[in-house]
């Protein structure tokens, strides 16, 4: 008789993938919330918002938003490849995907980088002399993106967990909730910046 030991054994990927979305509804409030406060204070100063608005660069904004779909597409792919029992094709996707993750946050940390640079930062001495609604948002921007990509950063370390567990064969095409659900929460990260991008860059 086989004692092969199954770690599936109490598994239950039907409840894991529910409390995988009553997760990603509760960051959707959170971030819709956040969307709220700004569109608010944004119709309250919208002079001042657009000039502070003026000073992010679109064309950064607009590669990582390729960069973020082109990324959910292939952890997309990615989950259909070990449902399928391509594990090789999965990992290969996956890597694809973690180096599109880099490639944002490369792209988050020039695009900070370049406003500290010039003192563009809450608290500093730059930004305490502008108006107050500039002042606001800034605040939001800091915040918002700096939550984005700290999701980013989580994202970032479970789709490289679910790389080595595919190495390893611990995600097979039978035991795949831990790749399926860290794909329903890359694509979480993608559509929380899809509303951020125009609300921070274009919508000035």
């Amino acid at each position: 008789m086989s004692t092969h030991p199954t770690h599936n054994e109490h598994h239950d990927p039907e409840g894991s993938k529910i409390g995988m979305w009553l997760f990603i509804f509760t960051e959707l409030f959170l971030f819709g919330g956040l969307f709220l406060v700004y569109a608010g204070f944004r119709n309250k100063y919208s002079a001042e918002f657009h000039h502070a608005a003026e000073e992010l660069n679109a064309f950064i904004g607009t590669m990582n938003t390729v960069v973020l779909l082109v990324s959910s597409m292939t952890v997309a792919m990615s989950v259909t490849a070990i449902q399928k029992g391509n594990s090789k094709k999965a990992i290969g996707l996956l890597i694809l995907t973690v180096l599109a993750a880099l490639i944002f946050m490369v792209n988050k940390y020039f695009e900070w980088s370049h406003k500290f640079e010039f003192n563009l930062y809450p608290g500093s001495d730059v930004v305490k002399g502008l108006d107050h609604g500039e002042i606001l948002f800034y605040g939001l921007y800091y915040m918002m993106t700096g939550l984005h990509a700290l999701h980013v950063l989580i994202g970032l370390v479970l789709l490289i967990i679910v790389i080595v567990r595919l190495k390893s064969g611990r995600i097979t095409k039978d035991h795949y909730s831990l790749h399926e659900n860290s794909g329903l929460y890359w694509h979480l990260v993608d559509l929380i910046w899809i509303f951020l991008f125009p609300l921070l860059y274009l919508i000035t």
